[in-house]
């Protein structure tokens, strides 16, 4: 199987930034990123688009002179890879050590545990609907 490819750090700069505010210019990028160098960062905001355009995590449109910038990765869909990523690299392939250590070493609010219960009972909902079909048929 063929990794997918990731971002770098500065590209997540960028991409966070494009999450953030929607669809922007290279120069409504560079100023969010460094306003009292955004000329000079110009250029490279341009390569790192260019870079995250060729591995398709986003997609320009002309807009008068210059083009607008647009995400088509949203975040959840890239923490997911990295996770998995992590998983596979780390974990042989089981989430479970990563859950188990963001839940020891963070603080989850009352709020943050109501929403993991919730997801967990919702999966094993799920689960348990895509296994009755099956102990029907025996």
């Amino acid at each position: 199987m063929r990794k997918p490819r990731d971002v770098t750090d500065a590209e997540l700069d960028v991409l966070q930034v494009l999450w953030t505010s929607g669809p922007q210019t290279i120069r409504h990028i560079a100023a969010t990123l460094d306003r009292r160098n955004q000329d000079a960062y110009y250029a490279t905001v341009k390569k790192l688009l260019e870079r995250l355009e060729a591995k398709r995590f986003v997609r320009r449109e002309p807009r008068g002179i210059a083009y607008l910038y647009e995400a088509t990765v949203d975040r959840n869909e890239l923490v997911g890879r990295r996770l998995r990523h992590v998983a596979d690299s780390l974990c042989e392939g089981s989430v479970t050590p990563l859950l188990t250590q963001i839940a020891h070493h963070e603080r989850l609010s009352r709020k943050q545990q109501e929403a993991l219960l919730a997801l967990i009972d919702e999966l094993a909902a799920e689960e348990r609907k895509e296994m009755a079909p099956r102990r029907r048929r025996k």
